[in-house]
Order: C-alpha cells, then structure tokens, then sequence
C-alpha cells in the first residue's frame, strides 16, 4: 500500500479511539488550518479531530479524489456526519492540501470548504440567515 493510500484509509476509517495515530502521519510540527482552526503539533492536530468526534455523531470522510505529487497531496473529499443521533445526514464537501517531509508524514494540512454555504445553510436558524445572506449578495443569474 502506498503512502497516500495509507493517509487515504487513516482518514475514511477515523475513529476517537484511533487518534492515538496521529503520529504516523503528521509531523511533530505539522500546520493544520480549517475554517475553524489553526494549530501546530501532532497534540493540536488532534484535539482538533477530538473536537469533532464531541461536537458531531457519526462522522465519516469519503476521499473522491487525490491528485499527488512528490512531497505533497490534494484531496477532495465528501464529510457525512449527524448533529444528533438518529438525526438526518448531512455532507459536506471539500479539498486538503497536503505537503511532506522528508520523511512523508503531513507537514501541512490546510482544508478548504464552504462554512456558509456547505454548514451554516443546514442548520435550521443559521440555514435561514445564511440563504438570505446569499440572496443579497447574489449577482443573480
């Protein structure tokens, strides 16, 4: 199995008790940024999934694409998760870039997705002033 497809499984079969693991794949200094975080460390890289394991039920990722190169990935990726259990489904979905060290561990993991249109609009009151924020905004068309 190749690097990328070990990082590939390690993400899509993230569990709370697996983050322990954290270390196999990212540097002792590795950057982590997302819409809502930005830490360094292997310990901030994994408060950081932790905290999604608290806040969400049941989330997965589901890799849909990776493009990779010689010290680095980007991935697209597809997010389910719950806000409560038996709750409805949702997904998100967004990109990772990834760059390695010499050793081919995550040096740097920045995420990009749509916090407005991709979460905020799911979420009953938020959703609301997210769609209005949206008709205002639009150019239209």
């Amino acid at each position: 199995m190749s690097p990328i497809e070990r990082l590939v499984e390690f993400f899509e079969s993230m569990t709370p008790q697996g983050l322990g693991e954290i270390g196999a794949h990212y540097s002792t200094g590795a950057y982590f940024k997302d819409p809502f975080n930005e830490v360094r460390g292997i310990e901030g890289v994994r408060r950081v999934y932790a905290h999604m394991f608290e806040q969400v039920c049941e989330p997965r990722f589901k890799v849909t694409e990776r493009v990779v190169a010689e010290n680095g990935a980007f991935l697209t990726w597809d997010f389910t998760f719950r806000f409560r259990p038996g709750g409805a489904p949702l997904t998100v979905q967004g990109a990772t870039h990834l760059r390695f060290d010499a050793e081919g561990k995550i040096a740097y993991h920045c995420d990009y997705w749509d916090a407005a249109g991709e979460l905020y609009a799911k979420v009953p009151v938020l959703g609301a002033l997210a769609r209005l924020a949206r008709r205002r905004l639009s150019a239209g068309g």
